[in-house]
């Protein structure tokens, strides 16, 4: 299987996380890319790679500043995405209990829309926890590889 992990980030957090959970699929599989949504042509994405998106929220519920752009890009194509696999890491803060983890849940309902679907867990992870984020999506990708490999229902 081909995967492609993109993450949003505004402070670095996501992309750290992105980097981990590549270098874990990089010792099963071959084809493995990790790339910054700012970065990535919407139009790009389709049904020949398993997708994973880590996505942190910024504000109010928002999407991180690299995540701005291809969300712009992606509302103006509106990519058909039907076929198209992923899975799908917020990181947020509980504290903030009404936005929490908004800005991975903008993307998700873009690729959404657009006919993709998630596969697996959604994942989380709360700033306000003692857990590490790398920590919860390495423990996380598991289930989601599971439920990867099992074929797309029609």
């Amino acid at each position: 299987m081909k995967f492609t992990v993109l993450y949003g980030t505004e402070s670095g957090n996501s992309e750290l996380i992105a980097e981990d959970l590549g270098a874990k699929l990089r010792e099963t599989e071959l084809d493995v890319e990790v790339a910054d949504l700012q970065d990535t042509d919407p139009a790009s994405l389709g049904a020949d790679r398993f997708v994973i998106v880590v996505c942190s929220t910024h504000g109010d519920g928002d999407l991180p500043n690299t995540a701005i752009p291809f969300a712009e890009a992606f509302d103006a194509a509106l990519p058909d995405l039907t076929g198209m696999r992923y899975a799908m890491f917020g990181l947020g803060d509980t504290f903030y209990e009404a936005t929490y983890s908004q800005g991975s849940e903008h993307i998700d309902r873009r690729f959404a829309a657009q006919g993709a679907i998630r596969v697996g867990e959604y994942g989380r992870h709360d700033a306000s926890s003692w857990d590490l984020g790398s920590d919860v999506a390495l423990e996380w990708l598991p289930g989601v590889l599971e439920a990867a490999a099992e074929p797309a229902s029609a």
